[in-house]
């Protein structure tokens, strides 16, 4: 088990959960809009030990509620289902943020998950673009699927980059989401972060919030639209 950080309390990445989130190294998708470039190498060597993360947890049974596994791309480690039964064992529930390009692992932490954030980075024509990988759809899809079929919540979210996405794309993608079921969807809006050489002027980020006729259509289709 990679790990990359902690962060000891959450209130913002679990809903109606008191959280710690655990960061793992690595991630197979070179997102141009990434906040956490740093986490996408798959590097050896951790900064902190598995052991320390049970033992910190051990310590906050009666603090916290929840335990969120983040990343990079959690479910690129090899103990990920593992990691998920213990913390399970030991009386918190779990979430997991994925870009859901690993399906069979989200199959295996199914029995052992409450709630998933699932990043859907565009329409599957754009795919490619936004992921930095090709043929790469199939499988978020094929997660989204798994997800729509089981009782576990979740969340599907999009970060709104106007370098890459336009409106028309939002109105597409909600229609290959409606296909699912999908009951929660988090418009995302895009930040700035350090190294970023073409930052999109605030019309253009708001642009996709202030459409009211966009809006509407998501909330046609969505019972729970979230805009952060």
């Amino acid at each position: 088990m990679n790990v990359a950080g902690l962060v000891p309390f959450t209130t913002i990445d679990f809903p109606d959960k008191l959280a710690a989130v655990v960061f793992f190294q690595g991630c197979p998708l070179k997102c141009p809009f990434c906040h956490n470039p740093d986490l996408q190498p798959f590097e050896t060597g951790s900064k902190m030990s598995w052991s320390e993360i049970l033992n910190f947890l051990a310590e906050r049974k009666k603090r916290l509620d929840g335990v969120v596994l983040s990343g990079g791309e959690p479910l690129m480690q090899p103990g990920i289902v593992e990691a998920a039964k213990q913390i399970k064992k030991m009386g918190f529930s779990v979430a997991i943020h994925t870009s859901g390009v690993y399906p069979n692992k989200v199959k295996e932490l199914l029995p052992f998950i409450d709630w998933v954030g699932l990043d859907v980075k565009a329409p599957r024509k754009k795919y490619e673009l936004l992921s930095g990988r090709k043929n790469i759809e199939n499988q978020v899809f094929e997660t989204l699927d798994i997800l729509s079929q089981s009782p576990i919540d979740f969340e599907v979210r999009t970060t709104l980059d106007p370098n890459y996405l336009d409106i028309e794309d939002i109105y597409i993608l909600a229609d290959e989401l409606k296909d699912f079921r999908v009951k929660t969807y988090a418009l995302q809006k895009y930040r700035t972060f350090p190294g970023d050489t073409n930052p999109p002027s605030v019309f253009e980020t708001e642009k996709f919030f202030q459409d009211t006729q966009l809006i509407d259509f998501l909330k046609m289709n969505f019972p729970n639209l979230i805009m952060r």
